[in-house]
């Protein structure tokens, strides 16, 4: 479980070293709002990491073994690549600025793909749920440290120094990697790259309820993640102000969530994964009717703080259980791939659905959009009935 925690930890840091603080370097530096807006592409290989993940599952780097042979050369090219992101000159060329982003990407998407095949391969079954919510805890500490740590830094330090101080925070990732031992190999694991392409794709479409899954790991979240794409301006739009909205939702919100994860990693030891899948979904889906109940309150502190206390309570519990559930339906001869492949589809959501949220909430008006995120909910939840019936799933936690 220590272990899962500190992978998190290391899963989350490099990823808003790309996105916010580099932004926020680069508008320091001058560089225009267009060029600013386009290194978002650097975030490919976090979308496109299925394509590559057949590399590891087929082969090991023999040292280390399987797993952590490739954890540890990610992480150290990792470092690397951060320190040598801080060391370019967004002024002087930001096109060089955009290609070392792109391979801290590259090789952070890398290490999730590793890690997210340890984990599994690590953890029985029924460990599954409680240390999916350490490693996203982990995971939302690492940002922490990124984001909050970073800009904080950046206002004491250059940020060729800063970049590298958070390179050095992986060095306890780095060491957990050599310290921890290697997963027990299972019985056929790809021998060709031909196997290690095509095996993990016609072992998950020869189940049953393949393409139920697959709807119901793009719908599960959908309500939740729309929500959260206009939560900001809606913050703004009725009233509160920057300092409240980092208090109350930045600061308290990320333990809420962290908090969340922690908590749904113990009650899924009681109730089982597709279970809590159930329990999280619900309580996800009337978090989110928490705000048009906040839209007609107005700018009440109170009830901010208790809508972002309950709903990112009940997002930390919804995305431990959905993390544990993925890991769970994986085939541990494939699990890079197939782990990959599923939390690529995780993002469709956030690219995709999360585009037309602005048009949305201008047309329909807060109350109205809100309401209609808590209903998109309904479909991942029917889903249920399909892929986890709640007997069944009693049936199954009883067995394990």
């Amino acid at each position: 479980m220590v272990v899962a925690l500190m992978m998190g930890f290391a899963a989350g840091l490099p990823l808003l070293l790309t996105i916010s603080l580099l932004q926020a370097w680069m508008t320091q530096e001058g560089v225009d709002l267009t060029t600013i807006g386009l290194m978002a592409l650097v975030g490919l290989p976090y979308t496109l990491k299925f394509l590559w993940a057949p590399v590891l599952d087929r082969f090991s780097i023999t040292l280390f073994g399987r797993r952590r042979g490739w954890l540890l050369l990610c992480q150290m090219a990792l470092m690397v690549a951060i320190i040598g992101l801080g060391a370019t000159d967004p002024s002087a060329n930001p096109w060089w600025v955009a290609a070392m982003a792109l391979l801290v990407a590259f090789f952070s998407a890398s290490q999730d793909v590793v890690i997210d095949a340890y984990r599994r391969e690590d953890l029985a079954d029924e460990e599954l749920g409680l240390g999916s919510s350490l490693y996203i805890s982990g995971y939302r500490l690492g940002m922490w440290v990124a984001g909050g740590g970073g800009f904080i830094l950046a206002d004491q330090l250059p940020f060729s120094m800063v970049y590298t101080i958070m390179a050095c925070c992986l060095l306890p990732a780095v060491i957990t990697t050599m310290l921890t031992s290697e997963p027990q190999v299972p019985e056929g694991t790809p021998k060709t790259m031909a196997q290690a392409v095509i095996a993990p794709f016609k072992d998950y479409f020869s189940r049953r309820d393949a393409i139920w899954i697959l709807a119901f790991i793009v719908l599960y979240k959908i309500g939740d993640t729309m929500a959260g794409t206009m939560t900001t301006p809606f913050y703004l739009d009725i009233g509160f102000s920057m300092t409240q909205i980092g208090t109350i939702v930045k600061t308290f919100g990320a333990g809420a969530i962290i908090g969340g994860g922690l908590v749904g990693g113990v009650i899924m030891l009681r109730l089982g994964i597709r279970r809590s899948l159930w329990v999280f979904g619900f309580l996800q889906a009337l978090s989110t009717a928490g705000f048009v109940v906040l839209a007609y309150l107005g700018d009440s502190v109170a009830g901010l703080t208790a809508v972002i206390a309950f709903e990112n309570l009940s997002a930390g519990m919804g995305t431990a259980a959905y993390a544990a559930f993925m890991a769970s339906i994986t085939n541990q001869r494939f699990t890079a791939t197939q782990y990959a492949l599923l939390t690529s589809l995780m993002g469709i959501p956030r690219v995709i659905a999360s585009s037309g949220t602005g048009f949305m909430a201008e047309t329909m008006g807060w109350s109205a959009f809100f309401m209609c995120c808590t209903l998109i909910a309904a479909p991942g939840m029917l889903l249920l009935l399909k892929i986890a019936p709640w007997r069944s799933a009693g049936k199954a936690h009883v067995a394990q």
